[in-house]
């Protein structure tokens, strides 16, 4: 993408509304902007961010064999009536009324629905287990939106739900969620905890709430360094072996994790002192067994190994897509703009022409952006080298491939890496092949 041809409408002075370091940078690096109270529109450059991270989401979703599909972000308020949560739900809920005075709702979760989906395809023990997940819009009509996409109105989510005949099945399904949710915000470039969270009436310890580490973080944090030694991406199991799994979820559990909220000291005491970590910390996904509290009161069944009707187990996973795109700037950025890791990056680099209108500097980047077949960034703008430096920074490009006129005649360009600030003269043969 040639930047003089672009909408990235990047800004140099920070708007006043811009509270938290993710809301600054996302509207001074032109990937959002604000359409309405909390409601915002994802400009070219973050709707990029927010595919990439949409695309490990998923991956990683399938990963442990759960089902892809898409509902409808308009449900019927007769299905949450049948739930009992339709009055009980509250005024985030944005409830309107059609043409025909049918009531309906612009959708804040998909338990009813789903349940509702599946009611008619699942009829024996033998079409269980089953997971499904989707990556939708949501509406919840916050109070007070603030800190940009990390708590608006309107927000990309992933839910999974999954069904099992019994309470033994459902605790496997939400083990395999679990390795899911690390495997996924390893690949983000994130540090993730998670952190057992209030079951409510249904009690046990199968809930559990995702913090991601960094310094402007709206919870304090208490957690074992054991966490930060686990390479999920290399966690491997056999999907059929609940012994497999419940090592990686032990993993995932044993160490002593909370919040501020939830903060034990005697348990803090047990940690060894060369473990204890503390930190700030930002909650960006939620798993959760809830049992029959859906499926029974809305009448789903299936025949058991006897013959008997079984009410099937439920558990929903969800995940905050688009706040997921703060999290990670939050958790990744330095005065100058931020950093993106490799895996979300808009463009896997910026292609910095000093001096267009030179031949030979002109010549060069076109090579370079040939390279990239149209997938990296050219500022190829009439604009000085300071602005475009500045920029680039800002928008935070994994890798900087700046074509000046004194080593483009040699073919030579300068590589720099935006997380280090590492610089390398080098021809551009070697610096494509280092940047892959």
């Amino acid at each position: 993408m040639r930047l003089s041809r672009s909408l990235i409408p990047t800004l140099k002075e920070t708007p006043s509304e811009a509270q938290i370091a993710s809301h600054r940078l996302m509207l001074r690096a032109g990937l959002v902007r604000q359409t309405a109270s909390g409601i915002y529109a994802w400009l070219p450059a973050g709707w990029k961010v927010l595919q990439n991270i949409a695309r490990i989401v998923a991956e990683e979703q399938e990963a442990v064999g759960t089902q892809a599909m898409l509902m409808p972000t308009i449900q019927s308020a007769d299905l949450w009536r049948q739930s009992g949560r339709y009055d009980a739900y509250g005024p985030e809920m944005l409830r309107i009324t059609d043409r025909h005075q049918r009531e309906l709702l612009y959708g804040p979760t998909n338990e009813e629905m789903l349940t509702d989906l599946v009611r008619s395809g699942l009829k024996s023990y033998r079409d269980l287990p089953q997971m499904l997940f989707h990556i939708q819009w949501k509406f919840r009509d916050e109070v007070r939106p603030r800190f940009g996409v990390m708590r608006g109105r309107e927000f990309l989510m992933k839910d999974a739900y999954s069904f099992d005949l019994d309470y033994d099945g459902a605790v496997i399904s939400y083990r395999k969620q679990m390795l899911a949710y690390m495997r996924t915000f390893q690949r983000l470039g994130l540090k993730a905890i998670p952190m057992v969270a209030d079951t409510g009436p249904i009690g046990g310890n199968l809930s559990h709430e995702f913090i991601v580490l960094a310094p402007t973080g709206e919870s304090g944090v208490f957690f074992d360094a054991a966490f930060e030694e686990i390479d999920w991406e290399k966690a491997s199991f056999d999907s059929e072996s609940p012994a497999d799994l419940e090592r990686f979820f032990q993993l995932a559990t044993e160490a002593y994790a909370a919040t501020d909220e939830k903060h034990d000291e005697a348990e803090w005491a047990k940690v060894p002192a060369d473990r204890k970590r503390e930190g700030r910390g930002i909650e960006v996904g939620h798993i959760f067994y809830f049992g029959t509290k859906y499926s029974e009161p809305m009448g789903l069944t299936v025949s058991g190994r006897d013959g008997a009707a079984v009410v099937p187990h439920m558990g929903s996973y969800g995940v905050g897509v688009s706040r997921l795109a703060g999290a990670i700037i939050e958790a990744s950025h330095d005065d100058a703009g931020i950093i993106w890791p490799d895996s979300v990056a808009p463009f896997p680099a910026v292609i910095v022409n000093l001096k267009p209108g030179d031949e030979a500097c002109d010549a060069l980047c076109e090579q370079a952006y040939a390279a990239f077949k149209g997938k990296a960034l050219y500022d190829d703008r009439e604009e000085r080298a300071g602005a475009k430096f500045a920029d680039a920074d800002l928008m935070g490009h994994p890798w900087q491939i700046v074509v000046g006129p004194r080593g483009a005649k040699t073919g030579m360009v300068e590589l720099k890496r935006r997380a280090t600030g590492e610089k390398v003269e080098l021809s551009l043969a070697d610096a494509l092949a280092k940047i892959g």
